[in-house]
């Protein structure tokens, strides 16, 4: 008796312990999972974040070069019109990185991100604008544009440093 009862305690014993191994395992996988997930969602968001800084400086520097040719005063309007290419290009970059990173969030960025895009569109719409009246009129417009396309890039600082600090804090990389 003494022997079937050892002998079941023993089973027992073994089976208690080979559960509580599964159990151990199971949970370190779903840990793993979870960790792996969050560093690829980490790595997506700072993919979709310099993405859209880099298309941002790119649409800047588009917006800028065609106020430069047009308060130059000598550009061609050939020149005036590769501007403005070059300017609707530059929005379809930034527009599309805008829109990944409304994806990948999280929502404070996301919303810092929309911010940034209105601040921008508002400017690019000023700059658009003057390049069209440009070439539309075959003269620059400088005294009618300026003051507007400079308060308009102005007005974006704000925005982009509030969507440079959200960023910040989503990737956790402010300590």
């Amino acid at each position: 008796m003494a022997a079937v009862i050892g002998a079941a305690v023993g089973a027992l014993g073994g089976l208690g312990g080979g559960w509580l191994s599964v159990m151990g395992q199971s949970r370190h996988h779903r840990e793993q999972r979870r960790a792996e997930r969050e560093r690829w969602r980490d790595e997506m968001r700072r993919d979709a974040y310099t993405a859209f800084l880099a298309a941002t400086r790119q649409l800047n520097a588009a917006l800028w070069k065609a106020a430069d040719q047009l308060s130059a005063q000598a550009a061609p309007p050939a020149e005036w019109q590769a501007a403005l290419s070059e300017t609707h290009d530059a929005w379809a970059r930034f527009s599309t990185a805008s829109s990944a990173v409304a994806v990948v969030g999280p929502a404070a960025v996301a919303a810092t991100a929309a911010d940034l895009h209105r601040a921008m569109r508002e400017w690019e719409m000023i700059g658009v604008k003057w390049i069209r009246a440009a070439i539309r009129d075959g003269e620059p417009h400088v005294d009618d544009y300026r003051a507007r396309f400079a308060a308009t890039a102005g007005a974006k600082q704000i925005p982009l440093a509030s969507f440079q600090q959200a960023a910040r804090e989503a990737l956790q990389t402010e300590h």
